[in-house]
């Protein structure tokens, strides 16, 4: 039987010190959300104060219905092109699919102030051709929010849809059905976990998007993030903190819920090939 290794004192402290980095400032913020008074240095008790002033404010209300409609919306649109994208690699020859897949590697690998700031000319460019003054608002948002979560469905479909036998489609043809058939009742139900991947993906990385975000939204549409930078402008009071942390739990949550799922089908896979 293999022994399970346990960390060394020098190893476990090195955890620490480098978790602690990373959350001792979001342990804070989540903190000082649950202020009485309004400093944010200074905690003079518990209270809920700046939560519920959060929700009653109209502006924060807005900015989150557009953050859920425009992370919904994109998240959508790139699972559905991601999935079709994924099966057009998967059926390509090798040298082709490595080609399309070191394509498809470029955006994911660019800054984001690279990728916004092309976006942003490419959309004024576009609204100079079409003599347009103001371009930017919800759909220069979605184009963008599309173009970067596409690689990220396509990298979490393909794994899965390799490992699906390739035999199952020619079956179901063979039985009576068509091959739009034989994808949708035979392919699709076994990359769903990889589909379902993708989507939750998308639709955090769009919720947490800042700077893309900054250079295609126009002043018509403004995201939560957006709203959050506007209020660091000014004296910050407690609303950032609660925010923020309503914020973060959301996407840690989202985080949560695909570790599970891809643990879940890992699982599944070693069990059957335990069966085989």
């Amino acid at each position: 039987m293999k022994q399970k290794r346990s960390l060394s004192p020098g190893a476990l402290l090195y955890l620490v010190v480098v978790f602690a980095l990373m959350y001792a400032p979001i342990a804070v913020l989540v903190f000082f959300s649950f202020n009485a008074g309004s400093s944010t240095s200074q905690f003079t008790g518990f209270s809920l104060r700046w939560y519920l002033s959060l929700f009653q404010n109209r502006y924060v209300l807005q900015a989150l219905y557009n953050t859920l409609l425009l992370a919904a919306a994109s998240a959508v649109i790139s699972t559905l092109l991601g999935t079709a994208a994924a099966v057009g690699i998967d059926r390509m020859r090798r040298w082709p699919r490595r080609v399309v897949n070191a394509v498809t590697n470029v955006p994911m690998m660019n800054p984001d102030i690279v990728t916004g700031v092309s976006m942003l000319l490419l959309f004024v460019f576009a609204g100079r051709l079409l003599h347009r003054e103001s371009v930017l608002g919800f759909w220069t948002l979605l184009i963008a929010h599309v173009t970067f979560n596409l690689p990220y469905v396509i990298l979490s479909v393909l794994p899965v849809l390799s490992r699906v036998d390739r035999h199952l489609s020619e079956a179901a043809q063979d039985l009576g059905c068509t091959p739009a058939a034989a994808f949708f009742k035979v392919v699709l139900p076994a990359i769903s976990s990889g589909i379902v991947t993708g989507f939750i993906m998308a639709f955090t990385l769009s919720v947490d998007d800042f700077v893309i975000s900054f250079f295609t939204a126009g002043p018509s549409f403004t995201t939560l993030p957006l709203y959050i930078y506007s209020m660091t402008k000014k004296p910050v009071r407690p609303d950032i903190n609660a925010l923020s942390t309503l914020m973060f739990v959301v996407v840690l949550v989202l985080l949560v819920l695909i570790n599970l799922r891809e643990d879940k089908e890992a699982k599944r896979e070693k069990q059957k090939g335990a069966r085989q």
